[in-house]
C-alpha cells in the first residue's frame, strides 16, 4: 500500500532509514534546535514554513487528520495521514514543492490536528471535513443535491411504495439512489405492475370505499377495500423488497413456479395473474437501456479531463437495472491527475450515502484498497472498489467514460458562451469586470395574500440553485399588493444580513465561492423598484453594488424590456440580441422561483385553514370534495367538469374552486 495523496499533493512518506538532510527530524522539531523561527514577512513561504514548524512540535505521531488555517481563521486544506508528524515535517522541506503547494504553505498561519484510531477512520473524517469546511486547496464536490430513493413503508399494516428524498425519518426500507426523480417514477410505475403495491397516502387508503383506477388498470391489488387478503399483500411486499434488494432472479423463479402450480391445478385465472406479473417483471428489467446481466449492484465512476475541467460521470446499477446517471464537475487544480481527482471525489461522494457492494472506477486510484476498507467499515457488508480491464464491467466503464467526455464537451461550450455573455453584460451596464455573482429579485402574491420575495443566483457556471433564497413577507403594515414595500423588505433583510456577517469582498477566479456579495443586482421592475432598492442600500451604507431594473415590455411582451441604470437614461437592447435573451432567462428563472414559492405557501395555508377559505365552501362541501377526489392535490388538478360532478357543487361553485387554484400569480 503506498501512501499517495488523492487530494492536492503527492503524499510524502519518509521511510525510517531515510536520511534527508533537507528535512528536520522529529527530535529537532520537538526541541527546537537548529530551527530558525525568526520573523518573516507575513504571507511569504518562509512565514508559512515557520508556522508549520512551530505546530509540528505538537503533531501526534499516529494516524489522523490535519487542517491548515490562514491568518483569517479560514481552513485552507484538510488532509489525512498515516503519521501526522511525518506529513507535517514533509511540508517544511525547503525545496521540492510545486507552486500550488508553496502558495498553500505561504498562506498557512496555524494548524489543527485530530488523531484517529486508524488510517481508514482518518479517511472518512477527512471526507466529512472537506464537505463541511470546503477548503480552497482541496478537491471539492460542488453538487450536493440529494438523491431520490424508493421507500416501502413499515408503519402501516398495508405498506406503501413511494418516492422519497431527504432525511430518512419514516420507518421503512429505502432503495436507491436513483439519478433523477424521473427514474424513480418510472421504476415505481413498473414495480406497481409487477408487485401490485399501493402508492396512495394513508389518508386516502382509510377513506376508500371502492377500488380506485389503479386497481382497474392492474397497478394495485387494492388492499384498501379488501380485494386482496392481508397475507397475500404481505407476500407482494416481501417479493418487492427482495427484488429491490438484489434478489431479482430468486423472485422471478418463485413467480414462475407459482404460475406452473396454478396451471397444474387448472386454476387458470390465478395462473394468468402470475403470467401478467412475470411479464411486468421482465419489463422492469428490460426497459432501461444498458442492463448488465453479470452486475446486480454497482456504481460506475468514469472521469474525463479537458481544458482544465473535470467531469465525473456516475451510473447507478441495482437489481441488474440501470437506475440512471448524473454528471459532476468537481473543483480541482488543473495540475491534478484524473486518478487523484477521482480518489478525492469518491470519499466525499459516499460521505452521506450508502455504498453498493461494488464500485467500478475508470482510473487506478492510489488508495483503492484503503477506500474499499473504509467503505466496508461504514457498511454492513464487504465493498469492492474495482478497476475493470475486460468484459462486461469494462464495457460499463467505457460507456460511462464516453458520457463523461460528451458531458464535459457540452459544459466547456456552455461555459465559453456564458463567459462571453457575462463580458457583454459588464460592457452594457458599465461594470468593472464580468460579474461572478448575479442576484435577481422578484415578488409573487395574489392580491397581497401569501406574498413571497425570491432571490436567484447566477454566475459563470449558470444558475446556482443551492444559493436561491425565498423571503416570506412578514410586515403587517404593508398595503396588500404594494410591490415597492415588498421589495424594500426583501432587500433590507438580505443586505442587513450581509452587512452583519461579512465585509464585502469580490470573489476571485481562484476562489469563486469566497464571497456571497453580488457583483450585480437585477430587479424585476421599473424605476420605482429600482429607487426602492437604492434607498435601502444607501441607508445601509452600501453604494458599490451595481443595480439594474428590468421593466417588462409593452403588453408584457418579452423582447421589449426597458433597462433602468442609475445615472443613465432608460434604454432597450436590440431585438434578438443574445444578451437580451440571457437577461430574460435570468428574470424568468426568478419569476418561476417566486411563483413556485408563493404556490407552496398558499397550499400550506389551504391545508391549515381548509377549503373553507374558498368562497362558498363550507364543511359539508369540503367533505364532499375530499370524499370524491381523495386528496387536495387531486382537487387542485381537477377540471371544471370534474368539479361540477361532485354532489352539492354547482357550476358557479365549481368555477370559484377552479379559479382559486388556477388564478395566475403576479
Amino acid at each position: 500500500m503506498n501512501g499517495r495523496k488523492t487530494d492536492i499533493e503527492p503524499e510524502i512518506e519518509l521511510p525510517e532509514d531515510e536520511d534527508d538532510s533537507s528535512l528536520p527530524d522529529s527530535e529537532d522539531i520537538a526541541s527546537g534546535s537548529d530551527i530558525d523561527l525568526s520573523e518573516a514577512k507575513a504571507g511569504s513561504f518562509a512565514a508559512g514554513r515557520n508556522a508549520i514548524l512551530e505546530h509540528a512540535r505538537h503533531a501526534p505521531p499516529g494516524p489522523g487528520v490535519y487542517r491548515m488555517i490562514d491568518a483569517n481563521g479560514d481552513v485552507l486544506y484538510v488532509g489525512k495521514a498515516k503519521s501526522i508528524r511525518k506529513r507535517i515535517i514533509a511540508y517544511t522541506r525547503q525545496t521540492g514543492h510545486d507552486s500550488r503547494i508553496m502558495r498553500m504553505i505561504a498562506a498557512t498561519a496555524a494548524m489543527e490536528f485530530v488523531s484517529t484510531r486508524s488510517e481508514t477512520e482518518a479517511l472518512l473524517l477527512e471526507a466529512n471535513l472537506i464537505k463541511r469546511l470546503r477548503p480552497r486547496f482541496n478537491v471539492l464536490l460542488r453538487d450536493d443535491k440529494s438523491f431520490p430513493y424508493i421507500l416501502i413503508t413499515k408503519d402501516h399494516p398495508s405498506p406503501q411504495i413511494l418516492k422519497h428524498r431527504g432525511a430518512r425519518t419514516r420507518p421503512g426500507d429505502y432503495f436507491g439512489p436513483f439519478a433523477s426523480v424521473w427514474a424513480v417514477n418510472r421504476t415505481i410505475t413498473a414495480l406497481q405492475r409487477a408487485f401490485l403495491l399501493r402508492s396512495c397516502s394513508d389518508a386516502v387508503f382509510e377513506s376508500r370505499t371502492r377500488p380506485c383506477l389503479l386497481h382497474q388498470i392492474k397497478r394495485c391489488s387494492a388492499p384498501c377495500t379488501g380485494e386482496v387478503s392481508p397475507e397475500d399483500y404481505a407476500e407482494y411486499v416481501r417479493e418487492a423488497r427482495e427484488f429491490l434488494s438484489g434478489k431479482s432472479r430468486l423472485v422471478k423463479e418463485e413467480l414462475a413456479e407459482e404460475m406452473e402450480k396454478a396451471s397444474e391445478q387448472l386454476d387458470f385465472e390465478r395462473a394468468a395473474i402470475y403470467r401478467d406479473r412475470l411479464a411486468a417483471f421482465s419489463a422492469v428489467q428490460s426497459q432501461q437501456g444498458i442492463n448488465p446481466r453479470g452486475v446486480e449492484e454497482a456504481d460506475v465512476f468514469a472521469i474525463h479531463q479537458a481544458g482544465g475541467f473535470n467531469c465525473v460521470q456516475v451510473f447507478f446499477f441495482r437489481t441488474g437495472q440501470n437506475w440512471g446517471n448524473r454528471a459532476y464537475y468537481p473543483k480541482a487544480d488543473r495540475s491534478l491527475s484524473a486518478s487523484e481527482v477521482l480518489g478525492a471525489f469518491l470519499t466525499q461522494f459516499y460521505d452521506d450515502k450508502p455504498c453498493p457492494r461494488c464500485i467500478l472506477v475508470s482510473e487506478d486510484i492510489a488508495e483503492r484498497d484503503l477506500l474499499a476498507e473504509a467503505f466496508t467499515a461504514k457498511s454492513d457488508y464487504k465493498v469492492e472498489v474495482s478497476l475493470p480491464k475486460r468484459g462486461e464491467r469494462k464495457d460499463l466503464i467505457d460507456h460511462a467514460l464516453a458520457n463523461a467526455r460528451e458531458a464535459l464537451g457540452r459544459k466547456i461550450a456552455e461555459t465559453s458562451s456564458q463567459q462571453k455573455l457575462l463580458a457583454a453584460l459588464a460592457e452594457t451596464f458599465g461594470l468593472k469586470a464580468p460579474p461572478r455573482r448575479i442576484e435577481v429579485y422578484d415578488n409573487s402574491h395574489i392580491q397581497g395574500s401569501n406574498a413571497v420575495g425570491a432571490m436567484i443566483v447566477a454566475g459563470p457556471e449558470g444558475f446556482q440553485k443551492s444559493q436561491y433564497r425565498k423571503f416570506n413577507i412578514r410586515s403587517s403594515e404593508l398595503t396588500p399588493g404594494d410591490d415597492f414595500a415588498m421589495m424594500r423588505e426583501v432587500m433590507e433583510r438580505r443586505f442587513k444580513r450581509l452587512v452583519n456577517e461579512a465585509v464585502p469582498e469580490r470573489a476571485t477566479e481562484e476562489s469563486p465561492d469566497a464571497s456571497t456579495w453580488p457583483d450585480l443586482v437585477l430587479v424585476d421592475g421599473g424605476l420605482g423598484q429600482l429607487n426602492a432598492v437604492r434607498d435601502i442600500l444607501s441607508g445601509l451604507g452600501i453604494h458599490e453594488v451595481p443595480i439594474v431594473g428590468v421593466a417588462k415590455g409593452v403588453d408584457r411582451d418579452a423582447g421589449r424590456e426597458t433597462f433602468f441604470v442609475p445615472g443613465r437614461e432608460p434604454f432597450r437592447l436590440p431585438p434578438r440580441d443574445p444578451l437580451l435573451y440571457f437577461i430574460e432567462r435570468l428574470r424568468d428563472e426568478a419569476h418561476r422561483f417566486a411563483v413556485g414559492s408563493h404556490r407552496q405557501r398558499r397550499k400550506k395555508d389551504i391545508r391549515e385553514s381548509g377549503l373553507q377559505e374558498i368562497p362558498g365552501i363550507g364543511p359539508t362541501r369540503k367533505r364532499a370534495l375530499l370524499h370524491h377526489f381523495g386528496t387536495l392535490r387531486a382537487i387542485e388538478q381537477a377540471s371544471l367538469a370534474d368539479l361540477a360532478k361532485v354532489p352539492g357543487i354547482n357550476a358557479d361553485t365549481a368555477r370559484r374552486i377552479y379559479d382559486y387554484f388556477h388564478e395566475r400569480a403576479s
